[in-house]
């Protein structure tokens, strides 16, 4: 028996690298993990998708993997452009946007004017000289200056292989302006707390399954998780050698994962 699969009541899945590798053409499914994702809801297990997507709308996002087979609703996901316009709100800030175009959307309710803070996610082609050097104005204008990103990865994997992800443009802008960024996807503690109280399910009581070591594995087990790393995605044999963050097990794919786990119910 696998200890790190007993007295599980809730199953937090990274996306990008575990259920699909994305790309141009839209992406393509993981072997297995179509099955998998329909094992887990028809066990009775408690489910949430996490994902730091913000190249798309959660419902454009959603739409695309339904359309690969997976049986997902947008009210099942917890994403970083929700929790980002849920801070602007509260502190009354109005951002200048360096994000994806298909992103915009997430921000139609939020207040845009006279600028007092940036929010940077992956915008992909939107990451051009001149748009950063916009941001990095914005930002150096300011007393205090705000910096939001929608996450910190370093980068992430398509179809056509390994992309730079938002983290990198960030740490470019904290470095010009003397700025640390305040994060609202994963790693934050924040994120994977609240696709917790959206389960209703404990951390102690919880696994979270994803490709990225850092972001995924470390974010979750600082919330008291479990985490697992599987080896597809952005997963390199480096991984297993990471000088602080160790997985609770590695696994070769979700399916295998979901095999492991209902085994144990």
């Amino acid at each position: 028996m696998a200890a790190w699969a007993r007295a599980v009541r809730g199953l937090l899945l990274d996306v990008s690298g575990v259920l699909y590798d994305s790309g141009g053409d839209g992406g393509v499914p993981i072997a297995g993990s179509v099955e998998a994702v329909r094992r887990i809801k028809a066990s009775g297990l408690k489910l949430r998708f996490c994902t730091n997507e913000t190249q798309a709308t959660r419902e454009k996002f959603v739409k695309k993997l339904q359309g690969m087979g997976f049986d997902i609703s947008v009210a099942e996901v917890t994403a970083p452009a929700p929790a980002a316009c849920r801070v602007l709100k509260e502190r009354s800030l109005r951002p200048h946007l360096l994000v994806h175009n298909d992103l915009v959307p997430e921000f139609a309710g939020i207040d845009k004017a006279n600028p007092n803070c940036v929010v940077i996610g992956d915008a992909a082609e939107n990451f051009t000289y001149a748009n950063l050097n916009e941001a990095f104005r914005v930002l150096i204008g300011m007393e205090k200056p705000v910096l939001i990103s929608l996450g910190r990865g370093r980068y992430y994997k398509e179809t056509d292989g390994l992309k730079l992800d938002v983290g990198a443009y960030m740490k470019a802008l904290e470095y010009a302006c003397d700025v640390q960024a305040e994060v609202v996807g994963k790693p934050a503690k924040a994120f994977f707390e609240s696709a917790l109280a959206e389960m209703g399910v404990p951390p102690q009581e919880a696994i979270m399954i994803g490709d990225d070591i850092v972001n995924d594995v470390g974010g979750a087990q600082g919330c008291g998780m479990r985490a697992l790393q599987v080896r597809t995605g952005k997963y390199r044999p480096c991984d297993e050698n990471h000088p602080h963050v160790k997985p609770d097990a590695y696994v070769n794919n979700l399916a295998e994962a979901v095999d492991i786990l209902l085994q144990q119910l």
